[in-house]
Protein backbone atom coordinates (compact mmCIF):
# COMPACT_ATOMS: atom_id res chain seq x y z
CA UNK A 1 0.00 0.00 0.00
CA UNK A 2 1.47 3.37 -1.03
CA UNK A 3 1.40 6.21 1.50
CA UNK A 4 -0.73 9.29 0.91
CA UNK A 5 1.03 12.11 -0.87
CA UNK A 6 0.61 14.22 2.26
CA UNK A 7 2.80 11.77 4.12
CA UNK A 8 5.60 12.19 1.60
CA UNK A 9 5.82 15.94 2.16
CA UNK A 10 8.15 17.32 4.85
CA UNK A 11 6.28 17.48 8.14
CA UNK A 12 8.55 19.80 10.10
CA UNK A 13 11.40 22.22 9.56
CA UNK A 14 14.61 22.37 11.50
CA UNK A 15 16.45 25.34 12.94
CA UNK A 16 17.93 26.27 9.54
CA UNK A 17 14.48 26.16 7.91
CA UNK A 18 15.52 23.25 5.73
CA UNK A 19 12.96 20.44 5.54
CA UNK A 20 13.79 17.16 7.18
CA UNK A 21 15.13 14.40 4.98
CA UNK A 22 12.41 12.36 3.31
CA UNK A 23 13.50 8.75 3.68
CA UNK A 24 11.93 5.52 2.50
CA UNK A 25 13.00 3.11 5.26
CA UNK A 26 13.13 -0.55 4.25
CA UNK A 27 13.14 -3.11 7.05
CA UNK A 28 11.88 -6.49 5.88
CA UNK A 29 12.42 -7.83 9.41
CA UNK A 30 10.82 -5.28 11.74
CA UNK A 31 8.68 -6.29 14.69
CA UNK A 32 8.35 -4.69 18.15
CA UNK A 33 7.02 -7.91 19.69
CA UNK A 34 9.78 -10.27 18.54
CA UNK A 35 13.46 -10.52 19.45
CA UNK A 36 16.80 -10.50 17.66
CA UNK A 37 16.89 -8.96 14.15
CA UNK A 38 13.15 -8.11 13.92
CA UNK A 39 13.34 -6.16 17.19
CA UNK A 40 16.54 -4.47 16.04
CA UNK A 41 14.89 -3.50 12.76
CA UNK A 42 11.96 -1.99 14.65
CA UNK A 43 14.08 -0.18 17.26
CA UNK A 44 16.38 1.24 14.60
CA UNK A 45 13.53 2.36 12.33
CA UNK A 46 11.38 3.94 15.03
CA UNK A 47 14.34 5.89 16.49
CA UNK A 48 15.23 7.15 13.04
CA UNK A 49 11.65 8.22 12.33
CA UNK A 50 11.87 10.58 15.31
CA UNK A 51 14.56 12.54 13.47
CA UNK A 52 13.50 12.40 9.83
CA UNK A 53 10.37 12.42 7.67
CA UNK A 54 10.33 8.67 7.17
CA UNK A 55 7.98 6.07 5.78
CA UNK A 56 8.62 2.44 6.78
CA UNK A 57 8.18 -0.51 4.43
CA UNK A 58 8.19 -4.00 5.92
CA UNK A 59 6.95 -7.53 5.35
CA UNK A 60 3.25 -8.21 5.88
CA UNK A 61 3.91 -10.61 8.78
CA UNK A 62 4.83 -7.57 10.90
CA UNK A 63 1.70 -5.53 10.22
CA UNK A 64 -0.42 -6.41 13.26
CA UNK A 65 2.41 -5.87 15.77
CA UNK A 66 3.35 -2.51 14.24
CA UNK A 67 -0.26 -1.36 14.34
CA UNK A 68 -0.47 -2.39 17.99
CA UNK A 69 2.60 -0.22 18.58
CA UNK A 70 0.65 2.80 17.30
CA UNK A 71 1.77 3.27 13.69
CA UNK A 72 -0.90 3.76 11.05
CA UNK A 73 -0.87 1.68 7.89
CA UNK A 74 -0.62 3.88 4.81
CA UNK A 75 0.37 6.98 6.73
CA UNK A 76 3.40 5.74 8.71
CA UNK A 77 4.18 2.42 7.12
CA UNK A 78 3.36 0.06 4.28
CA UNK A 79 3.59 -3.70 3.97
CA UNK A 80 4.78 -6.02 1.22
CA UNK A 81 3.25 -9.47 0.91
CA UNK A 82 6.08 -11.75 -0.26
CA UNK A 83 4.78 -14.82 1.57
CA UNK A 84 4.24 -16.70 -1.70
CA UNK A 85 8.01 -17.16 -1.88
CA UNK A 86 9.15 -16.50 1.69
CA UNK A 87 6.91 -18.96 3.54
CA UNK A 88 7.79 -22.21 1.69
CA UNK A 89 11.51 -21.36 1.66
CA UNK A 90 11.46 -20.71 5.41
CA UNK A 91 9.79 -24.07 5.98
CA UNK A 92 12.39 -25.76 3.78
CA UNK A 93 15.23 -24.08 5.65
CA UNK A 94 13.77 -25.08 9.01
CA UNK A 95 13.64 -28.70 7.87
CA UNK A 96 17.18 -28.65 6.47
CA UNK A 97 18.63 -27.05 9.63
CA UNK A 98 17.71 -30.11 11.65
CA UNK A 99 16.86 -28.34 14.91
CA UNK A 100 15.88 -24.87 16.05
CA UNK A 101 18.69 -22.41 16.60
CA UNK A 102 21.24 -24.21 14.40
CA UNK A 103 22.42 -23.87 10.82
CA UNK A 104 22.18 -20.08 10.69
CA UNK A 105 24.41 -19.88 7.61
CA UNK A 106 22.01 -22.14 5.70
CA UNK A 107 19.01 -20.06 6.76
CA UNK A 108 20.78 -16.85 5.71
CA UNK A 109 21.79 -18.33 2.36
CA UNK A 110 18.27 -19.43 1.50
CA UNK A 111 16.84 -16.10 2.60
CA UNK A 112 19.34 -14.28 0.37
CA UNK A 113 17.89 -16.18 -2.58
CA UNK A 114 14.31 -15.18 -1.74
CA UNK A 115 14.78 -11.59 -0.57
CA UNK A 116 15.02 -10.11 -4.11
CA UNK A 117 11.34 -11.00 -4.59
CA UNK A 118 10.49 -8.71 -1.65
CA UNK A 119 12.41 -5.86 -3.26
CA UNK A 120 10.87 -6.56 -6.66
CA UNK A 121 7.40 -6.14 -5.14
CA UNK A 122 8.57 -3.06 -3.27
CA UNK A 123 9.83 -1.42 -6.46
CA UNK A 124 6.54 -2.18 -8.18
CA UNK A 125 4.79 -0.32 -5.34
CA UNK A 126 7.22 2.55 -4.75
CA UNK A 127 9.26 2.79 -7.96
CA UNK A 128 7.20 5.67 -9.37
CA UNK A 129 7.52 7.67 -6.14
CA UNK A 130 11.29 7.09 -6.07
CA UNK A 131 11.66 8.16 -9.72
CA UNK A 132 9.58 11.25 -8.95
CA UNK A 133 12.01 12.13 -6.14
CA UNK A 134 9.34 11.94 -3.45
CA UNK A 135 12.17 10.63 -1.27
CA UNK A 136 15.64 12.07 -0.75
CA UNK A 137 17.11 8.73 0.34
CA UNK A 138 16.13 5.08 0.20
CA UNK A 139 17.58 3.40 3.28
CA UNK A 140 17.60 -0.40 3.79
CA UNK A 141 18.08 -1.42 7.43
CA UNK A 142 17.32 -5.12 7.20
CA UNK A 143 18.37 -7.70 6.15
CA UNK A 144 21.57 -7.22 8.12
CA UNK A 145 23.48 -9.97 6.36
CA UNK A 146 26.09 -8.83 3.80
CA UNK A 147 25.06 -11.87 1.73
CA UNK A 148 21.70 -10.32 0.71
CA UNK A 149 22.11 -8.21 -2.45
CA UNK A 150 19.73 -5.39 -3.34
CA UNK A 151 17.90 -4.81 -6.60
CA UNK A 152 17.19 -1.25 -5.52
CA UNK A 153 20.73 0.12 -5.48
CA UNK A 154 21.06 0.30 -9.26
CA UNK A 155 17.46 1.41 -9.80
CA UNK A 156 17.81 4.22 -7.27
CA UNK A 157 21.08 5.31 -8.88
CA UNK A 158 19.36 5.51 -12.27
CA UNK A 159 16.60 7.59 -10.68
CA UNK A 160 19.14 9.94 -9.11
CA UNK A 161 18.13 9.04 -5.53
CA UNK A 162 20.67 8.09 -2.86
CA UNK A 163 20.58 4.47 -1.69
CA UNK A 164 22.07 3.51 1.68
CA UNK A 165 22.13 0.08 3.32
CA UNK A 166 23.21 -1.28 6.66
CA UNK A 167 24.36 -1.84 9.26
CA UNK A 168 25.56 -4.96 7.49
CA UNK A 169 26.96 -7.41 9.99
CA UNK A 170 28.42 -10.88 9.63
CA UNK A 171 31.49 -12.64 8.44
CA UNK A 172 33.08 -13.37 11.82
CA UNK A 173 35.35 -16.33 10.99
CA UNK A 174 34.97 -19.51 12.98
CA UNK A 175 38.05 -19.77 15.23
CA UNK A 176 40.16 -22.63 13.91
CA UNK A 177 40.39 -24.24 17.34
CA UNK A 178 36.59 -24.58 17.57
CA UNK A 179 35.83 -26.61 14.47
CA UNK A 180 33.97 -29.20 16.56
CA UNK A 181 31.57 -26.52 17.82
CA UNK A 182 31.13 -25.41 14.23
CA UNK A 183 29.98 -28.86 13.20
CA UNK A 184 27.76 -29.22 16.27
CA UNK A 185 25.98 -26.04 15.13
CA UNK A 186 25.29 -27.63 11.71
CA UNK A 187 27.36 -24.85 10.14
CA UNK A 188 28.62 -27.00 7.29
CA UNK A 189 27.66 -24.34 4.74
CA UNK A 190 29.95 -21.84 6.49
CA UNK A 191 32.91 -23.59 4.86
CA UNK A 192 31.65 -22.20 1.55
CA UNK A 193 30.39 -18.90 2.90
CA UNK A 194 32.50 -16.75 0.55
CA UNK A 195 30.47 -18.07 -2.39
CA UNK A 196 27.78 -15.43 -1.70
CA UNK A 197 29.99 -12.91 -3.50
CA UNK A 198 29.10 -14.73 -6.71
CA UNK A 199 25.39 -14.04 -6.29
CA UNK A 200 23.73 -11.89 -8.95
CA UNK A 201 23.55 -8.32 -7.74
CA UNK A 202 26.33 -8.58 -5.15
CA UNK A 203 28.73 -6.29 -7.02
CA UNK A 204 25.99 -4.00 -8.34
CA UNK A 205 24.69 -3.44 -4.81
CA UNK A 206 28.04 -2.12 -3.69
CA UNK A 207 28.82 -0.25 -6.90
CA UNK A 208 25.57 1.71 -6.98
CA UNK A 209 24.98 2.19 -3.24
CA UNK A 210 25.75 5.72 -2.14
CA UNK A 211 26.79 4.59 1.33
CA UNK A 212 27.25 1.27 3.15
CA UNK A 213 26.99 1.12 6.93
CA UNK A 214 29.03 -1.73 8.40
CA UNK A 215 28.37 -3.06 11.89
CA UNK A 216 31.77 -4.56 12.69
CA UNK A 217 35.41 -4.68 11.70
CA UNK A 218 34.92 -8.20 10.35
CA UNK A 219 32.20 -6.99 8.00
CA UNK A 220 34.36 -4.10 6.84
CA UNK A 221 37.13 -6.60 6.09
CA UNK A 222 34.72 -8.52 3.82
CA UNK A 223 34.16 -5.48 1.64
CA UNK A 224 36.53 -4.93 -1.26
CA UNK A 225 38.82 -1.99 -0.59
CA UNK A 226 37.34 -0.21 -3.62
CA UNK A 227 34.15 0.32 -1.60
CA UNK A 228 35.76 1.46 1.65
CA UNK A 229 35.39 5.15 0.83
CA UNK A 230 31.62 4.73 1.04
CA UNK A 231 31.65 2.57 4.20
CA UNK A 232 30.73 3.93 7.64
CA UNK A 233 31.18 2.07 10.94
CA UNK A 234 28.08 2.00 13.16
CA UNK A 235 27.63 -1.07 15.40
CA UNK A 236 24.54 -3.17 14.76
CA UNK A 237 23.12 -3.42 18.27
CA UNK A 238 21.60 -0.80 20.50
CA UNK A 239 19.59 -0.49 23.68
CA UNK A 240 16.39 1.33 24.56
CA UNK A 241 17.00 3.00 27.96
CA UNK A 242 13.25 2.95 28.63
CA UNK A 243 13.30 -0.87 28.62
CA UNK A 244 16.15 -1.00 31.13
CA UNK A 245 14.76 0.82 34.12
CA UNK A 246 16.89 -0.70 36.87
CA UNK A 247 20.51 -0.29 37.84
CA UNK A 248 22.93 -2.50 39.72
CA UNK A 249 23.33 -1.33 43.31
CA UNK A 250 25.15 -4.35 44.76
CA UNK A 251 28.78 -3.91 45.81
CA UNK A 252 30.90 -6.88 44.75
CA UNK A 253 31.81 -9.20 47.60
CA UNK A 254 32.38 -12.90 48.23
CA UNK A 255 30.93 -15.12 47.07
CA UNK A 256 31.32 -13.32 43.77
CA UNK A 257 28.05 -13.53 41.83
CA UNK A 258 28.75 -14.44 38.19
CA UNK A 259 26.00 -14.71 35.57
CA UNK A 260 25.79 -16.07 32.01
CA UNK A 261 22.85 -15.27 29.69
CA UNK A 262 22.38 -16.92 26.30
CA UNK A 263 21.42 -19.96 24.27
CA UNK A 264 22.94 -23.11 25.68
CA UNK A 265 24.93 -24.19 22.64
CA UNK A 266 28.64 -25.04 22.38
CA UNK A 267 29.92 -21.81 20.84
CA UNK A 268 28.37 -19.64 23.58
CA UNK A 269 30.83 -21.19 26.05
CA UNK A 270 28.77 -21.77 29.22
CA UNK A 271 30.70 -25.02 29.69
CA UNK A 272 33.99 -23.09 29.65
CA UNK A 273 32.69 -20.76 32.36
CA UNK A 274 31.70 -23.70 34.56
CA UNK A 275 35.09 -25.35 34.17
CA UNK A 276 36.93 -22.10 34.81
CA UNK A 277 35.00 -21.33 37.99
CA UNK A 278 34.61 -24.84 39.44
CA UNK A 279 37.48 -24.65 41.96
CA UNK A 280 36.37 -21.24 43.19
CA UNK A 281 32.79 -22.51 43.52
CA UNK A 282 34.07 -25.44 45.61
CA UNK A 283 35.87 -23.02 47.92
CA UNK A 284 32.80 -20.82 48.30
CA UNK A 285 34.38 -17.80 46.59
CA UNK A 286 32.12 -17.77 43.50
CA UNK A 287 28.52 -18.59 42.61
CA UNK A 288 27.36 -18.96 39.01
CA UNK A 289 23.88 -18.36 37.59
CA UNK A 290 23.09 -19.58 34.08
CA UNK A 291 20.08 -18.01 32.36
CA UNK A 292 18.94 -19.54 29.09
CA UNK A 293 18.11 -22.83 27.48
CA UNK A 294 19.09 -24.95 24.54
CA UNK A 295 20.36 -28.33 23.36
CA UNK A 296 23.45 -28.18 25.60
CA UNK A 297 21.44 -27.92 28.84
CA UNK A 298 21.48 -31.64 29.65
CA UNK A 299 25.24 -31.76 29.07
CA UNK A 300 25.77 -28.75 31.35
CA UNK A 301 23.64 -30.27 34.11
CA UNK A 302 25.68 -33.46 33.90
CA UNK A 303 28.88 -31.42 33.99
CA UNK A 304 27.73 -29.56 37.10
CA UNK A 305 27.03 -32.87 38.82
CA UNK A 306 30.35 -34.41 37.76
CA UNK A 307 32.31 -31.37 38.98
CA UNK A 308 30.44 -31.49 42.29
CA UNK A 309 29.39 -27.84 42.13
CA UNK A 310 25.61 -28.24 42.31
CA UNK A 311 25.34 -26.11 45.45
CA UNK A 312 27.05 -23.16 43.75
CA UNK A 313 25.29 -23.12 40.36
CA UNK A 314 21.76 -22.11 39.44
CA UNK A 315 20.19 -23.10 36.09
CA UNK A 316 17.26 -20.70 35.67
CA UNK A 317 16.22 -21.32 32.07
CA UNK A 318 14.67 -18.41 30.21
CA UNK A 319 13.05 -15.74 32.34
CA UNK A 320 10.97 -12.66 31.56
CA UNK A 321 12.59 -9.33 30.70
CA UNK A 322 11.50 -7.79 34.01
CA UNK A 323 12.84 -10.70 36.04
CA UNK A 324 16.03 -10.74 33.99
CA UNK A 325 16.70 -7.09 34.81
CA UNK A 326 16.17 -7.71 38.51
CA UNK A 327 18.42 -10.76 38.50
CA UNK A 328 21.23 -9.00 36.66
CA UNK A 329 21.25 -6.08 39.08
CA UNK A 330 21.95 -8.57 41.86
CA UNK A 331 25.09 -9.87 40.13
CA UNK A 332 28.73 -8.81 40.13
CA UNK A 333 30.06 -9.99 36.76
CA UNK A 334 28.50 -10.86 33.41
CA UNK A 335 30.62 -13.69 31.97
CA UNK A 336 30.07 -14.34 28.27
CA UNK A 337 32.69 -16.66 26.73
CA UNK A 338 31.05 -16.81 23.28
CA UNK A 339 33.68 -17.49 20.63
CA UNK A 340 31.68 -16.31 17.58
CA UNK A 341 29.25 -13.46 18.16
CA UNK A 342 28.24 -11.02 15.41
CA UNK A 343 26.59 -8.37 17.57
CA UNK A 344 26.37 -9.17 21.24
CA UNK A 345 23.19 -7.33 22.24
CA UNK A 346 23.06 -9.17 25.57
CA UNK A 347 26.42 -7.62 26.49
CA UNK A 348 25.04 -4.12 25.97
CA UNK A 349 21.92 -4.99 27.96
CA UNK A 350 24.04 -6.08 30.91
CA UNK A 351 26.13 -2.91 30.68
CA UNK A 352 22.96 -0.78 30.53
CA UNK A 353 22.19 -2.05 34.04
CA UNK A 354 25.68 -1.28 35.32
CA UNK A 355 26.77 -4.93 35.20
CA UNK A 356 30.39 -5.32 34.15
CA UNK A 357 31.04 -7.81 31.30
CA UNK A 358 33.89 -10.27 30.81
CA UNK A 359 33.89 -11.27 27.13
CA UNK A 360 36.12 -12.99 24.63
CA UNK A 361 37.87 -10.30 22.62
CA UNK A 362 36.56 -11.56 19.29
CA UNK A 363 33.68 -10.54 17.05
CA UNK A 364 30.98 -8.14 18.23
CA UNK A 365 31.56 -8.19 22.01
CA UNK A 366 35.20 -7.21 21.53
CA UNK A 367 34.01 -3.99 19.87
CA UNK A 368 31.42 -3.16 22.53
CA UNK A 369 33.62 -3.53 25.61
CA UNK A 370 36.73 -1.52 26.46
CA UNK A 371 39.31 -2.28 29.16
CA UNK A 372 37.80 0.62 31.14
CA UNK A 373 34.23 -0.74 30.96
CA UNK A 374 34.84 -4.48 31.26
CA UNK A 375 37.28 -7.35 30.89
CA UNK A 376 38.55 -8.66 27.55
CA UNK A 377 39.68 -12.30 27.38
CA UNK A 378 41.97 -12.96 24.45
CA UNK A 379 40.96 -15.62 21.93
CA UNK A 380 42.82 -18.92 21.99
CA UNK A 381 42.20 -22.62 22.29
CA UNK A 382 39.45 -23.85 24.57
CA UNK A 383 41.96 -24.62 27.33
CA UNK A 384 43.53 -21.18 26.99
CA UNK A 385 40.18 -19.42 27.27
CA UNK A 386 39.24 -21.52 30.32
CA UNK A 387 42.57 -20.70 31.98
CA UNK A 388 42.22 -16.99 31.22
CA UNK A 389 38.73 -16.86 32.70
CA UNK A 390 39.98 -18.81 35.73
CA UNK A 391 42.82 -16.32 36.21
CA UNK A 392 40.43 -13.37 35.91
CA UNK A 393 38.00 -14.81 38.44
CA UNK A 394 40.83 -15.42 40.92
CA UNK A 395 41.98 -11.80 40.49
CA UNK A 396 38.45 -10.51 41.08
CA UNK A 397 37.93 -12.67 44.13
CA UNK A 398 41.08 -11.09 45.59
CA UNK A 399 40.31 -7.57 44.34
CA UNK A 400 36.61 -7.07 43.63
CA UNK A 401 37.10 -3.30 43.44
CA UNK A 402 38.22 -3.88 39.83
CA UNK A 403 34.54 -4.52 39.13
CA UNK A 404 33.32 -1.42 40.95
CA UNK A 405 35.77 0.80 39.05
CA UNK A 406 34.20 -0.34 35.77
CA UNK A 407 30.51 -0.47 36.65
CA UNK A 408 29.67 3.22 36.19
CA UNK A 409 31.73 3.43 33.00
CA UNK A 410 29.92 0.40 31.52
CA UNK A 411 26.57 1.94 32.44
CA UNK A 412 27.34 5.28 30.78
CA UNK A 413 28.95 3.69 27.71
CA UNK A 414 25.90 1.56 26.94
CA UNK A 415 23.42 4.38 27.45
CA UNK A 416 25.28 7.00 25.42
CA UNK A 417 27.20 5.39 22.56
CA UNK A 418 24.71 2.55 22.10
CA UNK A 419 21.28 4.03 22.68
CA UNK A 420 19.01 3.82 19.64
CA UNK A 421 18.67 7.61 19.73
CA UNK A 422 22.42 8.03 19.43
CA UNK A 423 22.63 5.44 16.66
CA UNK A 424 19.83 7.21 14.77
CA UNK A 425 21.75 10.47 15.03
CA UNK A 426 24.81 8.76 13.52
CA UNK A 427 22.74 7.28 10.70
CA UNK A 428 21.20 10.70 10.08
CA UNK A 429 24.65 12.10 9.43
CA UNK A 430 25.31 9.35 6.87
CA UNK A 431 21.94 9.91 5.18
CA UNK A 432 22.54 13.68 5.07
CA UNK A 433 25.91 13.13 3.43
CA UNK A 434 24.39 10.67 0.95
CA UNK A 435 21.76 13.27 0.01
CA UNK A 436 24.47 15.93 -0.41
CA UNK A 437 23.17 17.89 2.59
CA UNK A 438 26.11 17.56 4.94
CA UNK A 439 29.80 16.71 5.29
CA UNK A 440 31.12 13.20 5.31
CA UNK A 441 30.96 11.89 8.90
CA UNK A 442 33.80 9.99 10.51
CA UNK A 443 33.25 7.26 13.12
CA UNK A 444 35.91 5.34 15.00
CA UNK A 445 36.07 1.57 14.64
CA UNK A 446 35.35 0.52 17.35
CA UNK A 447 33.65 3.47 18.99
CA UNK A 448 35.40 5.15 21.88
CA UNK A 449 33.83 7.19 24.64
CA UNK A 450 35.19 10.31 22.92
CA UNK A 451 32.75 9.68 20.04
CA UNK A 452 29.79 10.65 22.23
CA UNK A 453 28.86 14.30 22.34
CA UNK A 454 25.75 16.50 22.52
CA UNK A 455 26.33 17.73 18.99
CA UNK A 456 25.50 14.23 17.72
CA UNK A 457 21.85 14.54 18.79
CA UNK A 458 20.71 16.91 16.05
CA UNK A 459 17.95 16.26 13.55
CA UNK A 460 18.71 15.30 9.97
CA UNK A 461 18.93 18.13 7.52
Amino acid sequence: MRPDSSNLAPNTANMSNQPKLRVLIIAEACNPEWVSVPLEGWSHAIALMQQIDGHLVTQIRNQAAIERAGLVLGRDFSVIDSETVASPIYKLASWMRGSAGKGWTLLTALFSLTYPYFEWLLWREFGAAIRAHDFDVVYRITPLSPTAPSLLAKRCARAGVAFVLGPLNGGVPWPRDFDRARRQENEWLSYLRGAYKLLPGYRATRTFATAIIVGSRDTLALENCRYHQKCFYIPENGIDPERFTLRRTRHAQQPLEVVFVGRLVPYKGADMLLEASSALIHDGHVRVTIIGDGPQRTQLESMIDTLGITAGVQMKGWISHANLQQTLTEMDLFAFPSIREFGGAVVLEAMALGLVPAVVNYGGPGELVTPESGFLIEMGTRDQIVNRYRDLLRQLVNDSEQIERRSNIAFKRARTLFSWEFKASQVCRVLSWAAARGPRPEFHCPLTDADAGPEEFSSCK
